[in-house]
């Protein structure tokens, strides 16, 4: 394996490969399978093009032939920035053809996640988009490249300039046929790690996921097969396909594995993705809370015929049992909830579950080998019905992130069990998230660390303090509010801070949403700030709000 990556115990790979788990295949291998079974079959639909299997997996090889004749060697690491669409898959499988291992960044990340991926993985080349409305990637790409001695190579999606190269020439250009043979020999070790995922970033900025051909062939095949995908799927998919959630669980990996094809909606809003409802058939969406919300709250939803649609699944953050019941009735579908991590575990609702697991429930384990246990805050196991920490290991759950041993430490136990860092009761093989051990905000299913934020802040000449918090929100379950303390003579505006975090280069949903200044931290007898009565100042503060606008 990687050096820098914690492999399973021998003894454990050997048993999850006698049960089946690990099929020693790699993703590139499984990709020749299906493209040569069937090379007619749809694939991809983004905008005005239909992908075949046989057009997505001979372009991607053309482009891992380009890329193995520009240098790029096995084990090398890429940051992988590109936005939803035909080429995002045609790329990271040409990566993973020559033996590259792409880390997987969000569009929405800026220079100070970027430069932090590209040092922690040593990456020798980024692959971006040129412009995202008023972003533009490329400068952005120029500031790190000065700092990064390892960044060899920029590949730009769109107008290029000097020094960097066009994925679009390369995917328009003939490959040597040198090259092209030389891809199709290259042997993958499916114990290796394939690439790499970003953590929810509970310790500042995100930590390396490393995940390996075997575990992750399992991860979107099994999540498929659980949520009932076959040759009948129309699955459309809205949010990044870089996360874990649309990536492989199920999502497009999974999709195509089990033999149906993708949608790719250029935007989330109800006008977009239902008028693809229709058009398309489609017959599965993977959505988020903020999406959901949206749509059950938009009139044109009723505009669409959605007769086709047969299961909504949501994941990132946990919707309410009112808003699945809502859901199931406006759009006369099945709900599915999808609550895990891009460390490994998932857990799914099953499509044929009671009510009352489908209506509340956050799921259970995809693998009959997925151990949990729920532990109090001294390490021991909790009876079922009381709340605790969650703990993982199995065929697809990491034994460490990538080279991060301080961290491993504190985020593993000594028997290799992964700590969730979530809350949650259980019920036999069930679980209900109940909330974060550590202080995590979850927007929509983007997650903020607050220790990042905070340390950002904590720069502006006028702050004294700083503790950064959740406030409810009812359509992106939480939003960051920022209790300060200020410098004498010193005055703050939300806007003020606004423009000072986004010269810092961080990602806009990051942002605070909300500024509160006060005299001084209410703070424990240890001097700790209070975290937990800044929660409960800002909910009551919003909720008196809310009573005064109704009496007004």
């Amino acid at each position: 394996m990687l050096p820098g990556c914690a492999p399973w115990p021998e003894e454990f790979g050997q048993e999850y490969r006698r049960k089946g788990y690990w099929l020693d295949i790699s993703i590139p291998h499984l990709f020749a399978r299906l493209a040569s079974a069937a090379p007619e079959r749809l694939a991809i639909v983004d905008g005005d093009r239909r992908i075949s299997l046989g057009a997505l997996w001979e372009q991607s090889g053309q482009l891992a032939a380009h890329f193995r004749g520009l240098g790029l060697q096995p084990r090398q690491r890429a940051v992988f920035q590109l936005p939803n669409g035909g080429e995002f898959l045609i790329a990271f499988l040409a990566l993973l053809r020559v033996g590259v291992i792409p880390v997987m960044a969000l569009p929405s990340h800026r220079q100070t996640e970027i430069a932090h991926y590209v040092g922690s993985a040593e990456a020798s080349c980024l692959l971006i988009p040129d412009r995202i409305k008023d972003f533009d990637f490329r400068q952005m790409a120029d500031a790190i490249r000065a700092e990064a001695p390892s960044l060899q190579k920029i590949f730009v999606l769109g107008e290029t300039r000097e020094q960097e190269i066009s994925l679009h020439a390369l995917l328009a250009t003939g490959a040597d046929a040198d090259n092209l043979t030389a891809i199709d020999r290259i042997e993958h070790d499916p114990g290796d790690v394939a690439f790499m995922l970003l953590s929810g970033g509970t310790t500042a900025l995100p930590k390396l996921i490393p995940r390996t051909h075997n575990d992750y062939i399992y991860n979107f095949s099994q999540s498929a097969r659980i949520a009932g995908f076959g040759p009948e799927t129309v699955l459309l998919l809205t949010l990044p396909l870089a996360h874990n959630y649309n990536l492989g669980s199920p999502g497009i990996l999974g999709a195509l594995a089990l033999g149906g094809h993708v949608i790719i909606a250029p935007r989330g809003d109800c006008n977009t993705v239902f008028s693809l409802v229709e058009k398309e058939r489609v017959t599965f969406i993977q959505a988020a809370v903020p999406l959901i919300v949206n749509w059950l709250n938009d009139p044109a939803l009723d505009r669409f015929d959605v007769s086709s649609l047969k299961v909504v699944q949501q994941g990132g953050a946990r919707l309410s049992s009112e808003l699945r019941d809502r859901l199931r009735k406006r759009l006369g579908c099945q709900f599915q909830e999808d609550y895990g991590t891009a460390e490994g575990l998932i857990n799914l609702t099953r499509l044929d579950d009671s009510d009352d697991i489908i209506l509340r429930s956050s799921g259970a384990p995809i693998c009959p080998d997925d151990e949990i246990k729920v532990l109090n805050d001294e390490g021991n196991e909790v009876a079922d019905g009381e709340v605790g920490e969650l703990v993982a290991r199995g065929p697809y759950t990491i034994r460490g992130y990538y080279n991060a041993p301080q961290i491993n430490a504190r985020a593993f136990t000594a028997d290799g069990f992964y700590r969730m860092g979530d809350y949650v009761r259980k019920s036999g093989r069930y679980v209900t998230a109940e909330g974060r051990k550590n202080d995590l905000i979850n927007r929509g299913g983007e997650k903020i660390s607050v220790d990042e934020v905070e340390n950002l802040i904590l720069r502006h000449p006028a702050v004294r303090g700083v503790a950064i918090v959740a406030m409810p929100d009812p359509v992106f379950g939480e939003r960051a509010c920022a209790f300060v303390t200020l410098n004498p003579d010193a005055g703050l505006t939300l806007e003020e801070l606004s423009g000072f975090l986004l010269k810092q280069r961080i990602a806009k949903f990051k942002l605070p949403e909300r500024l509160e200044i006060l005299p001084k931290f209410p703070v424990s007898g240890a001097g700790k700030i209070l975290r937990r009565t800044l929660r409960d100042l800002i909910v009551t503060k919003i909720r008196n709000e809310q009573t005064q606008s109704q009496q007004v």
